[in-house]
Order: structure tokens, then C-alpha cells, then sequence
């Protein structure tokens, strides 16, 4: 007779859980000021008088030039951001994100961007066959914490999102906030595309995000 214990049956069939869950992702002495996540990494709590003081003295010192400087932050944080995300994801879960069905990767990457404070985030692809992917952000730190403005305000995460998908799709991506919270919208639509896609959609962003989104997928169209 085959005996099979429950150690066989398991072996090698581990069934991991939500590993960016809250609880078990962030860690530290919260008293000293230390925070890191489950792989011992420093994490950087940004309060909100630090983000208000990023605004105010950028704007003090370029004035318009401010954004830019912003996004090109978020471009450089957002490499570094995937290249983590990248490790740690297919470190725990045992396989290349590559490899990862399209729910798995975008349930991992909702809740990494929650677990970090940045907001509730949504991936909309609908548009992919026009080149076009849409990104949904609610609850975000960076437009609660804005100037007063007639423009949308979040160029960090901008920047942030035009690195990351930049460099898993491996196509040059440009993102353009077109809606924001900070100007009374019900959330942050951001759209990612080819950088001379995007380009006519610059001038149009005093425009509802879809009229915006409706106008690129014509001109695309109309270019094709």
C-alpha cells in the first residue's frame, strides 16, 4: 500500500497568499520612526506638510517648470519602483511576472499601490487596441495636498506611472494626467500612450478626460 503523508501533498504546491497585504507587508518600530517592508527595505513615510513643502518651494523657485520637474522625479522613481515590484512579486510568488495571468499582475499591483498610501488604483484597457491605457486613481496624497490650480496636479505620479509601464511593455510611454481630484473630479484619470499620441491631448486638458480620451482614439484612427 502507497502512503502519501500531508507533507507530500503540499510539497512544492505552496498556495501564498496577498503578499502586499498591509498587515504583513509593512513592518518596523513605529516609535523610533524605522518602517520597512517584509524584505527588510526602508520605507519613507511622506506627511502631508512635506508634500505641501514640495509644491510650495518648487513653485517658488520655477514656476511653471515645476511639473516637469516632478514627472521627470516620478520617471526616476518609477524605474526603480518596477525593478522592485518586479523582484519582490516574482521572488514570493515563484515565477516571472511575465508569465502571471493579467488579473494575478493587476491584482498585485492594486494592492501595492494601496499598501503604500497611494490611493485605490484601476487599469483600464479598453482603448489598448487604439494605443491607449487608462489609469484610475482615488484618495490620492498628491492631489488632496495640491496648490490651487486650473490644471491637473499629480506630474509625480505621472511620472511614476509613465516609467513603470514604459518598462513593462517595453515601448517608450508618455502619461498625461487628464482629470483631477484637486480640481473636483471624482478621480484621476491618467493616459498612457506613445509620446506623439499624446502630444495633441496638451492643449485640450481644460476638456472633460472623455472627450480627451475620445478625441486621441479619432485622431489615431484618422493617422492609421
Amino acid at each position: 500500500m502507497l502512503m502519501i503523508t500531508v507533507a507530500d501533498l503540499i510539497q512544492d504546491e505552496r498556495l501564498p497568499g496577498n503578499y502586499f497585504a498591509p498587515d504583513a507587508y509593512i513592518k518596523g518600530d513605529f516609535e523610533s520612526g524605522l518602517i520597512e517592508n517584509r524584505r527588510g527595505d526602508r520605507l519613507l513615510a511622506l506627511p502631508e506638510t512635506l508634500i505641501q513643502g514640495i509644491y510650495a518651494g518648487l513653485e517658488k523657485e520655477l514656476g511653471p517648470s515645476s511639473g516637469v520637474v516632478l514627472f521627470n522625479c516620478g520617471r526616476w522613481w518609477g524605474k526603480n519602483f518596477y525593478a522592485r515590484f518586479v523582484e519582490e512579486v516574482s521572488d514570493y510568488y515563484g515565477k516571472n511576472v511575465a508569465a502571471m495571468e493579467m488579473v494575478e499582475f493587476l491584482q498585485c499591483l492594486k494592492q501595492c499601490w494601496k499598501t503604500h498610501g497611494w490611493g485605490t488604483f484601476d487599469l483600464d484597457v479598453s482603448h489598448y487596441q487604439q494605443g491607449f491605457l487608462v489609469v484610475k486613481i482615488w484618495n490620492s496624497a498628491f492631489a488632496a495636498f495640491a496648490p490651487p490650480g486650473n490644471r491637473p496636479a499629480c506630474f509625480l505620479e505621472a511620472g511614476i506611472l509613465s516609467a513603470f509601464f514604459s518598462q513593462l511593455t517595453g515601448r517608450e510611454l508618455h502619461c498625461l494626467q487628464t482629470s483631477c481630484e484637486s480640481l473636483g473630479a471624482d478621480c484621476n484619470h491618467f493616459i498612457l500612450g506613445l509620446p506623439h499620441r499624446l502630444k495633441p491631448a496638451e492643449v485640450w486638458l481644460e476638456e472633460q478626460h472623455e472627450t480627451i480620451l475620445e478625441r486621441l482614439c479619432m485622431s489615431t484612427a484618422e493617422g492609421s
